[in-house]
C-alpha cells in the first residue's frame, strides 16, 4: 500500500469533525420486524478537516501537505484527538489497558489491539499504527522493557518479545496511536474570500485498512 508515515498537522486535525462509521444493511419484513447484518467487521473513520483551518498559514501547511500525499495516492497518519490511547483520552496509558493475548510459551508476536466494552458487549479494534515511543507492555502485570525484553513495529502495531511469554500469561500493553487514512478528494476548493483567513470548507478524510 502506498503509506506514508507522517502525521496530518495535529493543530488542524483539533478542530476537524468526524468519527466512526458503520455499515449496516436492514431489511423490514413483511411482519414488521428487521434483519439487520452488518457488512462491515471493523468500523471506519472520517473527518473533515477544514474546520481546523484558521489562518493562511494553516492553508498553506494543508496545501503542501494535500500536494505531497498527491491527493488520494498516499496515506499517512491521522490523530483522532477523541480517540488515541488505549485507555481514555485525558488518562495517561499504562501497561494493562488492553488485553492483547494469552502467552502459549511459543508465540513471540502480539498484535496491538484496543477494547471497548459497554456492558456485556465489546469491539475489539486493531491498532496498526502506535506512536513510537509510548507503548508499554506487561506480561502478567510486571512491565517489560523496551528493548531487551520487546521491540515494536510502528509500521503495523506487531508487539515481539525477545522470549515467548510462558503458557498461561497475560499480555497487556498501553499505547497511543493514529488512524492510518488518506484523503478523499484529488482536489481542494480554497476560499480567500478572507484577505486575512483563507478556508478549504471541504477537507475530507478517511480511514483505510492495512
Amino acid at each position: 500500500m502506498n503509506f506514508h508515515e507522517i502525521r496530518f498537522p495535529t493543530s488542524i486535525a483539533l478542530g476537524a469533525v468526524g468519527g466512526p462509521e458503520r455499515r449496516t444493511t436492514v431489511v423490514t419484513l413483511a411482519s414488521g420486524f428487521e434483519e439487520r447484518n452488518a457488512v462491515w467487521a471493523h468500523s471506519r473513520r472520517s473527518f473533515n478537516a477544514g474546520y481546523g483551518v484558521k489562518s493562511l498559514d494553516d492553508l498553506h501547511e494543508v496545501i503542501a501537505f494535500f500536494e505531497a500525499r498527491h491527493g488520494r495516492l498516499y496515506g499517512f497518519r491521522w490523530k483522532d484527538h477523541a480517540d488515541f490511547r488505549s485507555g481514555p483520552p485525558q488518562t495517561a496509558s499504562t501497561p494493562t489497558d488492553a488485553a492483547l493475548g494469552t502467552g502459549d510459551g511459543v508465540a513471540t508476536g502480539f498484535a496491538l489491539v484496543k477494547t471497548y466494552n459497554s456492558g456485556a458487549q465489546a469491539y475489539t479494534r486493531p491498532i496498526p499504527k502506535p506512536v513510537a515511543g509510548t507503548v508499554r507492555v506487561a506480561i502478567d502485570g510486571v512491565e517489560q522493557t523496551l528493548g531487551p525484553d520487546f521491540s515494536v513495529d510502528t509500521t503495523s502495531g506487531l508487539v515481539s518479545f525477545a522470549a515467548a511469554p510462558a503458557s498461561g500469561t497475560a499480555i497487556t500493553a498501553g499505547f497511543e496511536f493514529d488512524v492510518a487514512s488518506r484523503f478523499d478528494t484529488d482536489k481542494l476548493d480554497i476560499d480567500l474570500s478572507s484577505f486575512q483567513a483563507g478556508a478549504i470548507p471541504s477537507i475530507p478524510i478517511v480511514e483505510v485498512r492495512l
